[in-house]
């Protein structure tokens, strides 16, 4: 009896352990870009088993179940998720912004649109209802579909002032004094978002600024919560300001004037991290002059049908081309890219963020590929810019757990047909994605893979 207790006790233990192995996917033959800016790995295993990473390397140098199943890569480039550090949610309705478009539906069309674009998680900076709460705790537990949400909340904006988009009076706060900033703080900290936003810009000249003593209170309320602060910044003088006053974040480009010494000496001495965002002013122009860029397929799966007919309409056009602020966005377009490569060069931590979502020019999950092309255009090297989508913009959302392909991270990342270190532009060559160990077909890309 003894003896046939044990056999059965081996014949379960195997099984269990067959069950196992067969839970773990290897993922071999492909270059693999870890995201951390070390060179690749060209003959690179690996290996997940769930929705995390087990064990990465090169061939021969990974250990795995002899019955894992095994995709033969060849050939292939993976590289991390890609991590928005800015966009937006329920902002836009069809092709213009409505403060009714804020609903679980919008909002879910638009998680699973970055996802399917490759974009596994991302940051909605500011003007979120708080139902955005309730879907990402709701995500958390497995229950609501798309990318990864981390949010900033509300925000804090300028009565009369930033942002001036449409939105319902629960999307953004706007203190009018100090004291009301610090409450209103408070408040938000009770969600526990993963960071806090402020918008100090004046719109070239069309609205006020945001008050110094109720920034000042936000962030320093902010960091006594223990959340961090990113801010909406156009001008040098302001992003210096913000910085002494210890905002964490500048969510866009510096693009007044070239930034100088000073900047980079105390964005040093602070770790703060600098978001890019410049297809937030090419956005204003591109589709109007450069028609191409909309003929593409990758770009015409993103949008719907009524947006794709307005931007090839010759009444957008001229709606372009009469914009009294075109020449300032032209303008502040090429000291955007100026500055990022100033910056990049100067050892400054490059994040990622485009901006998506905020209008109906910045389209979710395109928006994305092509803000790397942007950053590369702007003399970053494409490893630099991968980094900065990966690893950079896992820092913005406060996150350890993604951005690089490591054992015990989150199993994101995305196989490609060809190398992205060779042409930027190759992040859209999408075969497949993983999110959290699960694979997500792509929305437009290359020819599907099929796995051994």
């Amino acid at each position: 009896m003894k003896k046939l207790f044990a056999i059965v006790f081996m014949l379960a233990t195997a099984s269990v352990a067959a069950a196992q192995a067969s839970d773990v996917i290897v993922f071999k033959g492909a270059q693999l870009i870890d995201g951390t800016g070390a060179p690749p790995i060209k003959k690179s295993v690996l290996v997940i088993e769930g929705d995390r990473i087990t064990a990465v390397g090169k061939e021969g140098k990974v250990h795995y179940p002899k019955n894992a199943r095994v995709i033969e890569l060849e050939g292939r480039t993976i590289m991390p998720g890609i991590v928005d550090g800015h966009g937006h949610l329920g902002l836009v309705v069809g092709v213009q912004n409505r403060a009714d478009g804020y609903t679980r539906e919008n909002v879910e069309n638009a998680l699973v649109q970055y996802e399917q674009y490759g974009v596994t998680s991302m940051m909605s900076l500011g003007l979120n209802r708080d139902l955005i709460y309730e879907l990402r705790d709701e995500q958390r537990k497995g229950t609501f579909p798309g990318t990864t949400i981390f949010t900033a909340g509300r925000g804090f904006g300028v009565e009369s002032g930033a942002p001036p988009i449409p939105v319902a009076s629960d999307q953004v706060y706007r203190p009018r004094t100090p004291d009301e900033a610090r409450t209103q703080v408070r408040e938000i900290a009770q969600n526990h978002p993963d960071m806090v936003k402020l918008w100090l810009d004046d719109m070239y000249g069309k609205y006020p600024k945001m008050n110094p003593e109720i920034y000042r209170a936000v962030i320093d309320e902010s960091h006594k919560q223990g959340l961090r602060v990113a801010a909406h910044v156009f001008y040098l003088a302001d992003a210096k300001a913000l910085i002494a006053d210890g905002v964490d974040v500048l969510a866009h480009s510096i693009r007044d004037l070239p930034v100088d010494d000073e900047l980079i000496g105390i964005m040093k001495a602070r770790s703060v991290l600098y978001i890019p965002t410049l297809t937030v002013d090419e956005s204003a122009f591109v589709f109007a002059e450069n028609p191409a860029v909309i003929q593409d397929q990758f770009f015409k799966l993103a949008v719907s049908p009524e947006l794709l007919q307005q931007f090839d309409s010759p009444e957008y056009r001229k709606k372009v081309e009469s914009d009294p602020n075109l020449p300032k966005v032209k303008a502040a377009f090429a000291m955007g890219q100026k500055n990022l490569k100033t910056l990049e060069d100067a050892g400054i931590r490059v994040a990622f963020g485009t901006d998506s979502g905020a209008n109906p020019a910045r389209i979710p999950g395109w928006a994305e590929h092509h803000e790397l092309e942007l950053m590369v255009r702007a003399g970053l090297t494409p490893m630099q810019a991968i980094v900065s989508a990966t690893q950079g913009s896992a820092a913005v959302v406060g996150s350890a757990d993604i951005g690089t392909l490591e054992a015990g991270k989150r199993a994101d990342f995305l196989v490609l047909a060809a190398s992205p270190l060779d042409r930027i532009t190759n992040t859209r060559q999408i075969l497949t994605i993983w999110h959290g160990g699960k694979e997500v077909k792509p929305r437009a890309g290359a020819p599907s893979l099929r796995a051994e």
